[in-house]
C-alpha cells in the first residue's frame, strides 16, 4: 500500500512540475513576442511597410510557432491553453499573410493605406497627443513612399486589385488637396485644443499644424493622385476573382480558414449560403403577408426603397434616431448580460473625406483611455440609407453588438495576456455582431414589422454574403451577377449594394464570417437551451461567450459544452 501511494505522490509530483514548466515556457515565449520591436518606432509614428519588415517578421513567427508546437496544451490551465491556441493563430496569420505575399496589396474598394490616415483624426486631450499626431502629419511622405513600393512590386507580380472596383476612387484623394491648410479634415483635431496648454504653446502648435498639413499631408495626397491615375489605375488586373492571381486559389481557401476559424470549402460555404437565404426568404414573405401587401414581393422591395416614409431629412435626423436606438438599447443591457463594459461610446456621422465609398456604419474603437469607442453612422446619400434597417445597424455596431464585445475584450486586464486584449477575429466578432441583431428582437428593440423585415434584409445581406463571395472567388461569377443577386433577395439600395459588392471582390473571405460565426453561437445557444431546460440563464449563457474575450469558433464550441457539464450539475 505504501508503495502505490509513494507511486502516486510521485506522479503528482511529475504531473505538477509538468505544469509548471508548461505555463513558465509559454509566458516566456508570450513576454518574448509582446516585447519584441521589429523597428523603433520613434523613427516610424505611422508604422514600418516594407518587404524587408514582412519577412522579417514572418520569419520571428515562425520561430515562435516551432517554439510553441513543444509545449503540451493538457499541462496548462484553460485560460493558458486558450492563449497557446490563440498565439498560434495569430502567429500563422504572419506567416500566411507574407507567404502569399498579402502586404504587397493593401488597398479595399471602401479603405487602404492613404485612407487609414483618416483613422489618426481624433480629439488631443494632452499635450504629449498634440506632438504624437503631430509627429504622424510630418511621417506621411515616409508612409506614401513605403505603400508606393509595395504597390508597384504587387503590379509587377500581378498581385493587385481589380479595376472594376475603382469606380468613384478619386473620391478618396482629391477631397484631401486643398488650397487652405486649415480647411483639411486632418486639421480638425486642432481646432479643440486641451485647455492646459499655454498661450505660447497653442500658438507654436496651431503654426506647426499648418505647416504639417501644407508641407506633408496635402503634397502628399497629390503624389497618391498620380501615381493612381497615372501608374496604377491604369496598369491594374481586369480580371475579377482572387483566384485569377498567382497562387490565388490557395491563397483564397487560406483566407476562408483564417475568416471563418473553421476548415469548410467554399463550395460548402456556398451551399450553406444558399439555404440560409431560401430560409431567410420565407420569414420575410411572412412580413409582407402581415403588413398586407398587394403586390410581389420584388414589388415590397421597391416600395421599401422608394418610400419617403422610410428615409431621414437630414443627417442630424438620422443620427438622432440612432442614439435613440442606442439609449434604448443600453437600458436592455442588465437583464442580459453580467458584466457590462465601463468605456462608454458615441454615436457620430462617418467622416466626410472618406463617406462617399464606405459602408453603411462602423463600430470604431477608442485609441486610448481618454477616448470614447465610436458608433460611425453614414449619412452620405440619405436616399440611400433606410430607417428600418437601422436598429439591426445599431444592435450590431453599438451595444450590445461591437462596442460591448470590443470594451469588454479590452477590460479583460492580466486574466489574459495583452496580444489578446487587442486581437479581433471577424468570426467571432461579426458572428458576434450578427448574433446581437438577433438578441436584439429578445429585446424588443424592433417595433414595427418594417424594422423587423429590415433585421431580416440585413441578415439576408450577410447570409447573401456566403453565395457572393464564394461565387466571385470560386466560381468565377462576375459583378453583374452578384449584383442581380443582391437586389432579388435583399431590400438594400442600390448604393449599398454595389458599394458591398465592392468590397467583397476587394476583400476575399471576409465577408463570409460574418453569418457562420453567427450560425455557429446561435447553434451553441440552441444546444445549450435545449440540454439546460428551465436551469438555462441567458446571462450565464453570453458570460461564456464573453468572458475569455475573442477565440476561434473551435474552442467557443468546447467552452459552452464545458459549461453545460458544468450547469447540469
Amino acid at each position: 500500500m505504501k508503495y502505490y501511494l509513494s507511486i502516486a505522490i510521485v506522479f503528482l509530483f511529475i504531473s505538477t512540475f509538468s505544469a509548471q514548466e508548461a505555463s513558465v515556457k509559454l509566458d516566456s515565449i508570450i513576454s518574448k513576442i509582446e516585447n519584441h520591436k521589429a523597428y523603433d518606432r520613434k523613427d516610424f509614428p505611422l508604422g514600418l511597410y516594407t518587404e524587408e519588415y514582412y519577412k522579417k517578421q514572418a520569419e520571428f513567427a515562425e520561430a515562435r510557432l516551432e517554439e510553441l508546437n513543444n509545449i503540451k496544451a493538457n499541462s496548462l490551465s484553460e485560460t493558458e491553453a486558450i492563449s497557446l491556441e490563440m498565439l498560434k493563430f495569430k502567429l500563422q496569420e504572419t506567416v500566411d499573410r507574407y507567404t502569399y505575399e498579402a502586404y504587397l496589396n493593401p488597398l479595399l474598394s471602401d479603405s487602404g493605406f492613404h485612407l487609414s490616415l483618416a483613422y489618426q483624426v481624433r480629439d488631443l486631450n494632452t499635450y504629449a497627443q498634440v506632438k504624437a499626431y503631430l509627429n504622424k502629419l510630418n511621417a506621411i511622405p515616409t508612409y506614401v513612399d513605403q505603400h508606393f513600393a509595395l504597390l508597384r512590386e504587387g503590379l509587377k507580380k500581378g498581385n493587385t486589385q481589380p479595376l472594376v472596383i475603382f469606380k468613384g476612387y478619386e473620391a478618396t484623394y482629391n477631397n484631401q488637396i486643398l488650397e487652405d491648410p486649415k480647411e483639411s479634415y486632418f486639421y480638425e483635431p486642432f481646432l479643440n485644443l486641451p485647455k492646459t496648454l499655454s498661450k505660447t504653446q497653442t500658438d507654436s502648435v496651431l503654426n506647426a499644424a499648418e505647416n504639417a498639413i501644407a508641407e506633408n499631408v496635402i503634397p502628399q495626397f497629390k503624389r497618391i493622385k498620380a501615381f493612381f491615375e497615372t501608374e496604377y489605375l491604369p496598369n491594374t488586373r481586369t480580371s475579377l476573382g482572387v483566384s485569377e492571381i498567382p497562387n490565388g486559389r490557395d491563397y483564397y481557401q487560406n483566407r476562408l480558414n483564417y475568416y471563418t476559424t473553421l476548415d469548410l470549402t467554399a463550395e460548402e460555404i456556398h451551399q450553406i449560403g444558399l439555404e440560409e437565404v431560401a430560409r431567410i426568404n420565407s420569414e420575410m414573405k411572412k412580413i409582407i403577408a402581415e403588413v398586407e401587401f398587394d403586390g410581389s414581393f420584388e414589388e415590397f422591395i421597391h416600395f421599401l426603397r422608394t418610400d419617403e416614409q422610410f428615409y431621414a431629412k437630414t443627417g442630424e435626423e438620422l443620427l438622432k434616431e440612432a442614439r435613440d436606438i442606442s439609449k434604448r438599447i443600453d437600458a436592455k443591457l442588465p437583464a442580459y448580460f453580467k458584466t457590462l463594459p465601463r468605456k462608454p461610446y458615441g454615436v457620430a456621422k462617418v467622416p466626410d473625406a472618406i463617406a462617399p465609398k464606405y459602408t453603411t456604419g462602423r463600430y470604431i474603437g477608442a485609441s486610448n483611455e481618454t477616448q470614447p469607442g465610436y458608433y460611425w453612422v453614414n449619412t452620405y446619400n440619405l436616399p440611400n440609407r433606410p430607417l428600418y434597417v437601422l436598429p439591426s445597424l445599431t444592435a450590431h455596431e453599438a451595444v450590445p453588438g461591437h462596442h460591448l464585445q470590443n470594451a469588454l475584450n479590452a477590460e479583460l486586464g492580466d486574466s489574459i495576456p495583452k496580444f489578446r486584449r487587442n486581437m479581433y477575429l471577424s468570426a467571432y466578432g461579426e458572428g458576434w455582431g450578427l448574433y446581437s441583431e438577433f438578441l436584439a428582437e429578445d429585446m424588443g428593440i424592433y417595433t414595427t414589422p418594417y424594422e423587423l423585415f429590415g433585421k431580416l434584409t440585413y441578415e439576408q445581406w450577410r447570409a447573401c454574403r456566403l453565395v457572393i463571395d464564394t461565387g466571385i472567388h470560386a466560381m468565377g461569377w462576375s459583378r453583374e451577377e452578384a449584383v442581380a443577386y443582391f437586389e432579388k433577395n435583399t431590400a438594400l439600395s442600390m448604393h449599398n449594394i454595389n458599394t458591398e459588392v465592392d468590397r467583397y471582390i476587394s476583400w476575399p473571405g471576409q465577408a463570409v464570417s460574418y453569418k457562420i460565426g453567427e450560425i455557429k453561437i446561435r447553434e451553441l445557444r440552441k444546444k445549450a437551451e435545449k440540454a439546460l431546460g428551465a436551469q438555462f440563464d441567458i446571462r450565464d449563457f453570453h458570460e461564456v461567450i464573453l468572458e475569455q474575450g475573442v477565440v476561434t469558433l473551435p474552442i467557443l464550441e468546447e467552452r459552452v459544452e464545458k459549461y453545460i457539464e458544468e450547469a447540469k450539475w
